[in-house]
C-alpha cells in the first residue's frame, strides 16, 4: 500500500503532465487557425512571431529535458540567441519543432518517479528540486503559449474560434457544466 506522500508525488506528476498537455493543445489550437504566412507576423518590430516563439520553446525544451536528471538544463550546445531568428520556412517545419520539444518533455515526465521529485537538478548552474524545475518549465511554456494564442487571435480577429469559453457564453457554459454531477479525478 502506498503512503500518502508516495501517492501525492505520483499524483503531482500526473497533474503536471495534464497541465502540459493542456498548454500543448491550446497552442496547437491557435496555430491551426492561422495561415502559413501568418507564422511570421509580428505586432511590432521588437515582438516575436509565432515561428520565433515556437523555435525558442523547442530550443528550451531540448536543452532542459535532454538528460534532465544528470546534466545542467542549459546545455553547452544550445544557441539561445539563434532561437530568436525567424528562419522557420513553413508551418510543417514549425510543427515538427513543436512536436519534437513536447515529445521529449512527455518522455521524461512519464519516466520520472515520485522519489525523483526531491532530487536536485541544475538550470544555469542554479539548483532546483525536480518539482521546482517542472513548475518553472510549466509556467514558462504557459507564458509562451499565451503569447501564441494572443497573436493568433489578433490575426484571426472576427473569425477566431474560441479555445475555451467564448465571450458572452459563460452563463450557458456554466449551466451545462454544473447541471451534471462531476466525479473527481483521483490518481493512484
Amino acid at each position: 500500500m502506498k503512503s500518502e506522500s508516495e501517492g501525492k508525488g505520483s499524483e503531482y506528476l500526473q497533474i503536471a503532465i495534464r497541465h502540459f498537455e493542456y498548454y500543448k493543445k491550446l497552442g496547437e489550437g491557435a496555430i491551426a487557425q492561422i495561415e502559413e504566412s501568418d507564422i511570421h507576423r509580428q505586432t511590432d518590430p521588437e515582438s516575436n512571431s509565432i515561428a520565433v516563439i515556437v523555435k525558442h520553446m523547442g530550443g528550451n525544451m531540448a536543452s532542459r529535458w535532454t538528460d534532465f536528471l544528470t546534466t545542467d538544463g542549459e546545455k553547452e550546445w544550445r544557441d539561445r540567441d539563434r532561437e530568436f531568428v525567424d528562419d522557420v520556412q513553413d508551418k510543417q517545419r514549425l510543427m515538427s519543432i513543436w512536436d519534437n520539444g513536447w515529445d521529449l518533455l512527455f518522455s521524461v515526465l512519464r519516466q520520472l518517479k515520485r522519489e525523483d521529485l526531491g532530487r536536485t537538478v541544475y538550470i544555469r548552474n542554479e539548483g532546483h528540486t525536480v518539482l521546482d524545475a517542472i513548475n518553472r518549465q510549466l509556467t514558462h511554456y504557459a507564458y509562451h503559449v499565451g503569447q501564441i494564442v494572443y497573436i493568433a487571435k489578433a490575426i484571426r480577429s472576427g473569425s477566431w474560434k474560441s479555445l475555451s469559453v467564448p465571450k458572452g457564453e459563460s452563463e450557458r457554459f456554466n449551466q451545462e457544466k454544473f447541471s451534471k454531477p462531476k466525479k473527481p479525478k483521483h490518481f493512484v
